[in-house]
């Protein structure tokens, strides 16, 4: 049962977006892109200088500059276009899937299905927050909702592809698995003040097709379906175009972590960042002020653990960006039209970061 496409518009990081009803962002039309133009052709400009001149370069924070826009983007093209395909395949599965996946259950077993449908789904922060609101709207309890949110969506399959290039496979599951157990913990707190009467219920009720049943559903859409040379190009097309918001803060990324590389030496970004609670103190403090998407944090968060030798302190930039990001309040706030559920997000989910981040720092 197809929904009336609503035609959103969201303000983040200083732009402002649509989003369609399957939860995907979209520029507006007719206004130009400048952080993903300016940032690629900055990229490309600092990536052919190093193939170019490389280490003849006589302006020192020029050359460590492009290197490490070089160096980035070798580390990460492949993550990228594995995104992308992933992103236009899960472009044609339509919403209904996901709701019924999730179910009406409370408790752990409803915390479970959103917290795996928060880190599976493949969608740019502000697809994250409107699929999740929607799904708040049909019905998933707070607990849900939340737990939709704190587990995605740094962890999604794209992401989680460049932070295995950045960081190792390593560091990347232990931070998806801590991830995972801290949206868990924080779903079940949620419904647990749900039930005490600390914070409202939600007042929605899930309204999927009558009889719906999602293997039928299932193998009778893949069945109908024409997988023709027009349909793949379609699907590829489409998940170009749903990339650009996730690609405009992976390059804006790329090239923040790059500018700290030139202009931050690595003895004062080890000093200020290292592995010691005031340095985990200074990263939540910046996760905090800085309002990049997740998409554009993943690369600091690779400096913090191999250049500050701080891996808590990345997993914690990486966790705080999301609990503490302005956004996402405001939407949970709407939503729930509710401020203590909204303020409630960075009051349960910080005192587990920050006791996250400690322990990895002090058994690293």
């Amino acid at each position: 049962m197809e929904e009336e496409t609503q035609d959103k518009s969201t303000h983040h990081c200083g732009h402002s977006v649509h989003t369609n009803h399957d939860g995907h962002c979209h520029q507006q039309k007719g206004r130009l892109d400048w952080l993903l133009w300016g940032s690629l052709l900055t990229i490309v400009l600092l990536y052919f200088i190093h193939i170019a001149a490389g280490d003849e370069l006589q302006i020192s924070w020029l050359k460590v500059l492009a290197h490490s826009v070089f160096d980035l983007i070798n580390t990460i093209w492949w993550g990228i276009a594995a995104g992308i395909l992933m992103i236009s395949i899960l472009g044609k599965v339509p919403r209904e899937f996901v709701m019924s996946i999730l179910g009406t259950r409370r408790g752990l077993p409803g915390i479970l299905r959103a917290t795996a449908a928060g880190v599976l789904l493949d969608l740019c922060s502000h697809g994250i927050l409107m699929v999740g609101a929607k799904l708040y709207e049909r019905g998933a309890s707070t607990g849900q909702f939340v737990a939709f949110l704190v587990a995605s969506p740094w962890n999604s399959f794209s992401l989680t592809l460049i932070l295995i290039a950045l960081v190792g496979l390593y560091w990347t599951l232990l931070f998806i698995a801590l991830s995972v157990f801290i949206a868990i913990v924080t779903g079940l707190l949620f419904e647990l003040l749900e039930k005490r009467g600390v914070l409202s219920h939600n007042p929605h009720q899930i309204q999927l097709p009558e009889n719906f049943r999602f293997w039928h559903e299932a193998t009778t859409k893949l069945r109908d379906t024409s997988y023709s040379t027009a349909f793949f190009k379609t699907m590829l097309w489409s998940g170009i175009l749903e990339s650009r918001m996730v690609l405009r803060w992976i390059l804006f990324g790329v090239l923040l972590a790059s500018l700290l590389r030139a202009f931050m030496p690595v003895d004062i970004f080890a000093n200020y960042f290292g592995p010691t609670v005031a340095g985990l103190g200074l990263t939540l403090l910046a996760a905090t002020i800085l309002e990049v998407c997740s998409e554009g944090s993943t690369p600091i968060a690779a400096d913090l653990l191999t250049r500050a030798k701080a891996p808590g302190n990345s997993f914690a930039f990486l966790m705080a960006g999301v609990a503490t990001d302005y956004t996402e309040v405001m939407v949970v706030k709407d939503a729930a039209r509710s401020w203590k559920v909204a303020l409630a997000i960075p009051l349960l989910t910080l005192p587990q970061i920050v006791l996250f981040g400690w322990l990895i720092n002090y058994f690293a």
